[in-house]
């Protein structure tokens, strides 16, 4: 009985001292809630207080990149096709530009509304290049996009007002032929050729253009039943250091006069040489390459085609997978240049061979064929390849002189000249003749007032809405 008390003792005093101390546990959970809570309370605390702070942080920053950010925002997405030059502006590319020109000339990029009208000048006022040269320098910069930099040239020019380009006609370097064993027979050789005065204001042109009326080569035989078939020796080729030559046009009807191979051998004998030359290739998509030069921060797109021959087929048409030269008897293959040219440039100059040979009366089919060009957005229009002057006029403002004839092709005395484009600062374009005489193989810029002048009497008697001053500047009449 005791043993069983004794258990039930013990058991009645373990019931009561567990049960003693689960009021102690009830007292103690409170106070220990309440300290979670306060901690958790600061902690929530101090992670508001850090966010907050970090919030303020990061307005201050944006407060800080604002001005640039709004005037990324506003290029990117409210800068025009056309403002951007068609190039795929982004926010690498306006990296480049902030790091080359700063952040007050980015800003002031959107001082204006990007789509009204001339709006990409905004790019040239703020930097002096324009956006077509801008997206070259940037390429160029960063090494990416190298083929854009492909038939680019980079001028250093005489004057910052002004970016000056001098179109000369017909030479011909053809062996035997009345200009080279002239040439051949003096002391000075070429020198002896060219009045000091004449050679000086070509080698002071910043970009001198010529038409190459022959082909280079020591191969190849003569077009059957061509009556005249002209090919150069190929050293003659360094003739052209003395006019200051920038650039051949190869579009004319004599470059294939000893075929598919001497033409050939032209190429690579003026690639050799360093001499840029456009309407002629190796296939087609060669013979419309266009040739761009950049000068005083524009880039100028020079083109060249051949409507001759008309009623023959003499000198062959570059093809797919063939040699020769872009021809424009129907305009629609050249059109397709000059609208290239016009979308990836500045100014587009169309270097043309057409007309009928000794009229010094431009004809229809150089009207309509000039009407196709400006409608495909050329800017100026220099024609050849009638042997004689023929006169000027202005298609909805664009300046062309219809055909500059030979310039250094016999020993006849008659009128020539040369074509002399202006580019202003502002980008608007003029057009200037300036009177040469050819006389016995020789070929002089004409410097006596009445010599000259009846010069360009002669010449605005052949042209049409036009006026000529005494210096050989031309004005559009229905502008004037």
């Amino acid at each position: 009985m005791k043993k069983r008390l004794a258990c039930g003792m013990g058991l009645m005093i373990l019931i009561c001292g567990l049960a003693g101390c689960a009021p102690a546990q009830k007292e103690q959970a409170p106070e220990m809630q309440e300290s979670g809570a306060a901690e958790g309370f600061q902690r929530e605390k101090e992670d508001l207080a850090k966010d907050e702070s970090e919030k303020e942080t990061e307005q201050a920053n944006l407060q800080t990149e604002t001005p640039i950010q709004k005037a990324y925002e506003e290029i990117l997405e409210h800068g025009t096709s056309e403002f951007l030059g068609n190039y795929p502006i982004d926010e690498a590319f306006l990296d480049w530009f902030l790091a080359s020109y700063g952040e007050e000339t980015l800003e002031r990029l959107t001082d204006k509304d990007l789509s009204e009208e001339r709006g990409q000048e905004r790019w040239y006022e703020l930097t002096g290049n324009t956006i077509h040269v801008l997206w070259l320098m940037y390429c160029r910069d960063m090494g990416i996009n190298q083929q854009e930099l492909e038939n680019v040239y980079w001028m250093d020019c005489a004057s910052e007002e002004r970016t000056v380009l001098d179109f000369a006609g017909d030479f011909n370097f053809s062996e035997g032929w009345g200009t080279m064993r002239h040439l051949d027979s003096q002391p000075n050789g070429i020198y002896d050729c060219f009045s000091g005065e004449l050679l000086s204001e070509m080698q002071s042109a910043d970009i001198m253009v010529i038409n190459n009326e022959f082909t280079y080569s020591n191969r190849g035989t003569p077009l059957e039943g061509k009556s005249y078939t002209f090919r150069a020796n190929p050293e003659r080729v360094k003739l052209l250091e003395a006019f200051g030559t920038d650039i051949v046009s190869l579009a004319n009807n004599h470059v294939y006069d000893y075929g598919e191979e001497a033409l050939i051998d032209t190429l690579e004998i003026l690639e050799g040489s360093g001499v840029p030359y456009v309407g002629a290739g190796r296939n087609l998509e060669e013979a419309k390459k266009i040739v761009y030069f950049i000068a005083n921060g524009r880039k100028i797109a020079i083109t060249a085609a051949s409507q001759i021959e008309r009623s023959s087929n003499y000198t062959k048409e570059a093809t797919e997978d063939s040699a020769g030269v872009l021809k424009t008897l129907n305009p629609d293959k050249y059109v397709e240049v000059i609208k290239t040219a016009e979308e990836n440039s500045d100014i587009v100059i169309a270097y043309v061979h057409w007309g009928t040979e000794h009229q010094s009366w431009y004809g229809a089919d150089q009207e309509s064929l000039a009407d196709a060009f400006v409608e495909a957005g050329v800017d100026v229009i220099i024609g050849g390849h009638t042997h004689c002057l023929q006169g000027m006029a202005y298609k909805n403002g664009v300046p062309i002189l219809y055909s500059l004839g030979n310039f250094w092709f016999n020993q006849k005395t008659l009128d020539t000249g040369l074509a002399q484009v202006l580019i202003e600062k502002d980008g608007s374009i003029g057009l200037r003749f300036l009177p040469c005489i050819q006389q016995n193989y020789k070929t002089v810029l004409v410097t006596g007032e009445t010599e000259k002048q009846r010069i360009l009497d002669y010449m605005k008697s052949i042209s049409s809405g036009v006026s000529i001053d005494e210096e050989g500047y031309v004005r559009d009449l229905a502008t004037d």
